[in-house]
């Protein structure tokens, strides 16, 4: 097991199976031989698709949580791309994208969950930059979507 699993493992998390694609694209995409383009996962409880918006009957506290759990779909598919997290040096950039209703402006408090996530697991050097971006409606009527971009150890 690797160490960035074992740190998941004494947060009482996870490493899911990498979600199904849900289009014609790739779930990963490497760039030379260091940085790991990883596409937008959103997500899900027992496998079940997680659906809602933000203001509008899903909490912000909610939405932290949607966005931990969308983060550990990123690094599970992060895994099957590179074999074994350690071989992460750090994340580089997060987007996190929350469907949220015209009056819910606390997209950054939601971001945070998967943000967290990241810092909890690879230090201080695991605070990406980030966007976090309000949206009327994402696919499948999940209420966050994450993508994220890793750098690899040399």
């Amino acid at each position: 097991m690797s160490k960035i699993e074992e740190k998941l493992e004494k947060l009482g998390l996870t490493l899911p199976q990498p979600p199904a694609k849900g289009g014609l694209y790739s779930p990963a995409k490497r760039f030379g031989n260091t940085l790991v383009y990883i596409s937008g996962c959103g997500p899900s409880l027992d496998g079940s698709p997680i659906i809602g918006k933000l203001g509008s009957g899903v909490t912000a506290e909610q939405g932290y949580e949607y966005a931990k759990n969308s983060m550990l779909n990123v690094l599970a598919v992060l895994k099957a791309e590179v074999g074994d997290l350690d071989l992460v040096k750090a994340p580089v950039k997060v987007t996190c994208f929350v469907a949220s209703s015209p009056d819910f402006t606390a997209q950054p408090q939601v971001a945070n969950g998967g943000t967290q996530l990241l810092i909890d697991l690879w230090g201080q050097e695991g605070a990406p930059s980030r966007s976090a971006v309000g949206m009327s409606v994402l696919p499948g009527d999940m209420p966050v979507e994450t993508e994220a971009i890793f750098e690899l150890k040399a």
